[in-house]
């Protein structure tokens, strides 16, 4: 069987991240389901953004009258500098343009720049209910302990969006996901119908339980563990791993198989999502990139076949056309 074939922001291999252009070119490349990222604005205005700090993606930087909003924040021990959306009234984001991401890997969708404003979640929603054929939505969940704690409580904001949209129905096609377990725990305790994935970077712990529980707190690898990957059962669906979990060099440091991870999440009944499958040489691991150039698609389908015999239950792709030619 074949995995869920999702369309990671959209089709950013082709045109910029969460723009309404990128979200209907991935459903006519035929992807299963779409993954935005959402975040809120002061005005609890859920805008699909893939972090609140906005300059590398929008022309915020170069519009004077918003310069009076640029702030210096502290994220899980980290300072930032720039824009971030809960400084700012849906009204004024709406007036500002969205721009590539990566425009010296992408310039092709880098030439879109200034072209097409943000979207609200409610923007995409209507966006699936006009395509001609049902499409699913893989929806992340931003921040969610750094919202609550500013008064920007994420969950009834979702509730809102999806309910007025049909989302809530039984049966619609919606799969929660999110790095901090505990707002998909009070999703699910809410009784909010879905799947529930937690996702898992790499490195690292998840922020809300760094919050929680200090040096206590279990790191991405410790969920992910047999003993982790217990714990989760009954709890959670699913896991969605960074692909560095899944294609591990051996003591050669070569890729030959896929890490036992997949299987072993799946022989306790989870669900195994991974992030990102894309062509470029900047995210292809080592032994498949060829040439020296960054933006050169490389050995990508090596990597990506390593990814199937994995025996994954859904990929994100950037390239949704490529994605839905090889996985499918």
């Amino acid at each position: 069987m074949s995995p869920l074939v999702i369309g990671h922001r959209g089709a950013p291999g082709y045109l910029p991240e969460h723009t309404r252009s990128s979200y209907e070119l991935a459903i006519a490349q035929g992807v299963d389901a779409l993954e935005p990222d959402v975040v809120a604005t002061r005005d609890g205005v859920l805008v699909i953004r893939h972090e609140n700090e906005i300059s590398d993606t929008t022309d915020v930087a170069d519009r004077a009258e918003f310069a009076h909003l640029k702030r210096t924040k502290q994220f899980a021990g980290h300072s930032m500098t720039g824009w971030f959306t809960e400084d700012f009234t849906w009204d004024e984001l709406s007036t500002l343009r969205c721009r590539e991401r990566l425009p010296r890997i992408r310039p092709l969708s880098a030439t879109r720049d200034d072209s097409e404003p943000m979207l609200r979640l409610v923007d995409l929603l209507e966006i699936i209910g006009a395509a001609a054929r049902p499409i699913g939505l893989v929806l992340e969940i931003k921040h969610a302990a750094y919202f609550q704690a500013i008064g920007l409580d994420l969950v009834p904001l979702l509730e809102r969006d999806l309910a007025q949209a049909g989302w809530l129905d039984a049966g619609a096609p919606l799969i929660f996901e999110s790095f901090e377990p505990t707002v998909l725990t009070t999703l699910r305790e809410r009784g909010v119908p879905g799947t529930y994935i937690h996702l898992i970077e790499a490195e690292g712990s998840p922020v809300d339980l760094l919050v929680a529980r200090g040096v206590d707190a279990p790191t991405y690898r410790d969920i992910v563990s047999p003993r982790g990957l217990d714990a989760l059962v009954g709890s959670f669906d699913g896991v969605s791993l960074d692909k560095k979990l899944i294609l591990v060099p051996n003591a050669l440091g070569r890729i030959t198989r896929p890490a036992p991870v997949v299987s072993e999440a799946q022989e306790r009944g989870l669900r195994v999502f991974t992030w990102t499958a894309r062509p470029e040489n900047r995210f292809l691991s080592r032994q498949f990139r060829v040439g020296g150039d960054p933006a050169r698609f490389g050995d990508y389908e090596g990597e990506w076949d390593l990814l199937r015999q994995a025996g994954l239950d859904g990929v994100f792709v950037d390239h949704a056309d490529l994605g839905v030619a090889f996985f499918r």
